[in-house]
């Protein structure tokens, strides 16, 4: 595929992205491209330089060496409100903020910030009534439609990542990076934050790191395994599933049947 096909068709690469800590190095050499509309997930086992590299995509950590390109432009030095403007978005940047307000509330101050009036209480009580009309569609969505006036703090786990994906999805994000969205969830959450993902996620692309194997299984469709910084395979699930080096790699932990 030529160079010029290739940003064409891929929304997110990186090309030879690096990440050194005082002689360590986390993240090697890696050379990614993420196809637009698509779910791609990254993978790994513990110590595979996963964290490190997704912090990498979303500028809370700044390369050693190698570039990042989003959507045709070179973001490697960019601050992480600078992306989110331009349509890139980390799940956890909203409604982690504010626990003591409502779920509607919630989403509603993502949904100002996307149409720029943010704290604008001034703002014609329609504006905003319009808002809470939008806000209360999104819970729905996501199975919160009840939940609407329950403070952020006291909805359950699972019901606190929906709401984390509504308020990302109100910012109507080009790419959403999701970090371990089922991480510390029953089996019941895990299956219920998986068919939401697959609702929400119609024509956006997403970036994913996940540890449980069956939801990716699901989700994906582009797998990268990374294992010491580096990428050990690429593919569907079942070419990387099926990849002897991958299940060396996997061999003795927990994340590997």
């Amino acid at each position: 595929m030529s160079d010029s096909h290739q940003e064409a068709s891929s929304i997110l690469e990186t090309r030879g992205l690096t990440k050194d800590f005082k002689g360590f190095t986390a993240v090697k050499n890696v050379d990614l491209a993420v196809r637009r509309g698509t779910i791609h997930a990254i993978i790994g086992p513990n110590g595979a330089g996963k964290t490190t590299f997704f912090n990498l995509l979303t500028k809370f950590l700044t390369p050693t060496a190698g570039a990042i390109i989003y959507d045709g432009t070179d973001i490697t030095r960019h601050r992480p409100a600078d992306i989110a403007q331009n349509g890139l978005v980390r799940s956890f940047q909203i409604s982690a903020v504010f626990p003591h307000l409502g779920a509607r509330e919630n989403v509603r101050i993502a949904l100002q910030r996307k149409l720029g009036v943010s704290y604008h209480f001034w703002r014609p009580i329609k504006v905003l009534d319009q808002l809470n009309e939008e806000a209360q569609g999104l819970l729905e969505q996501v199975g919160l439609g009840e939940f609407g006036d329950t403070l952020a703090v006291e909805l359950a786990y699972g019901q606190k990542r929906a709401l984390e994906i509504a308020t990302t999805v109100a910012l109507q994000p080009r790419l959403m990076l999701l970090d371990e969205p089922t991480q510390g969830m029953s089996a019941e959450d895990v299956g219920t934050v998986t068919e939401l993902i697959k609702r929400v996620v119609e024509g956006r692309t997403i970036v994913m790191v996940e540890h449980n194997l069956s939801v990716v299984s699901s989700l994906a469709d582009t797998i990268t395994v990374l294992n010491r910084g580096e990428i050990l395979a690429e593919g569907d699930y079942d070419a990387v599933s099926n990849d002897p080096a991958v299940m060396e790699a996997y061999m003795g932990t927990s994340d590997a049947h």
